[in-house]
């Protein structure tokens, strides 16, 4: 079981945690980079169920199941270019040994021709017969799905390999329905682009084609064009923001929040 997102205590929390404002989707730019405590603070009652390279796929699994309970009033999905062309296969063997398992686990684990997927998906399965010991104790994990950043880090100013933004077929049909649930429902959505380091967001040869492409579907914001972060003061590695960082993107998308959605706190 993996300590990295500590996905284990964000799903043994979100069964017992409804009605929130804001309810976070995303991979790791989404639980490492909107802190619950902040939004606390700011009287915004937040859920973040990110996890380790979710991908649409995953996503759409973790929305049919905690959306009714977590009834928020605003979801707030990450979007991030490599969620869109990733396999999805880490993901999917995160999930399933670290969240109950139904038939929408099974068809998810179908989904993949991969030995590591099935066996972790029988694994699982093991799991929920003989029960799981496993306990975790940490204190990076925050209440709310947040994952912190205990010790400062900083990242080095490596250069990147220029990348063309591609997508896979399945991860646009699953992104697309996660948004039709949405829209069924009439809950309001805004997708959103966390912060990465300039080196990152500019290796991407095609960025403003996957920017209109976002933009498309709904109201969108990308932060790499609003903040003007620092790559080696406000960032861990690459594409993931330290603490320092996170203060600065969550006040500015709060401060967004109280200039468009008043309605939340009521």
């Amino acid at each position: 079981m993996s300590k990295v997102d500590h996905n284990y205590l964000r799903l043994q929390e979100v069964r017992q945690t409804s009605n929130v404002d804001l309810m976070f989707l995303g991979s790791s730019h989404a639980y490492r980079g909107f802190d619950t405590r902040i939004f606390r603070a700011s009287n915004y009652k937040a859920f973040n169920l990110g996890s380790s390279s979710q991908t649409p796929v995953q996503t759409r699994v973790l929305l049919e199941r905690y959306l009714e309970n977590l009834n928020p009033k605003l979801v707030v999905y990450e979007v991030n270019p490599i969620m869109f062309y990733s396999d999805g296969v880490e993901s999917t063997i995160n999930l399933v040994v670290t969240d109950k398992n139904d038939f929408s686990s099974f068809k998810m684990v179908l989904g993949h021709s991969n030995i590591k997927v099935y066996n972790a998906y029988l694994y699982a399965l093991a799991k929920n017969v003989y029960g799981d010991s496993i306990l975790i104790e940490d204190k990076a994990y925050q209440e709310g799905g947040y994952v912190a950043k205990l010790n400062p880090k900083y990242f080095n100013g490596e250069q990147q390999a220029e990348k063309i933004i591609t997508y896979k077929d399945n991860q646009i049909k699953n992104f697309e329905a996660i948004l039709d649930i949405l829209n069924e429902r009439s809950i309001n959505y805004v997708l959103v682009q966390a912060p990465v380091t300039s080196l990152k967001y500019n290796s991407y040869s095609n960025i403003k084609a996957f920017n209109s492409l976002m933009a498309s579907y709904g109201d969108y914001y990308n932060y790499n064009e609003v903040l003007n972060l620092n790559d080696t003061i406000d960032f861990y590695d690459s594409h993931h923001l330290n603490q320092t960082g996170v203060n600065i993107f969550n006040k500015a998308f709060i401060n967004f929040l109280d200039n468009n959605f008043q309605d939340l706190k009521e």
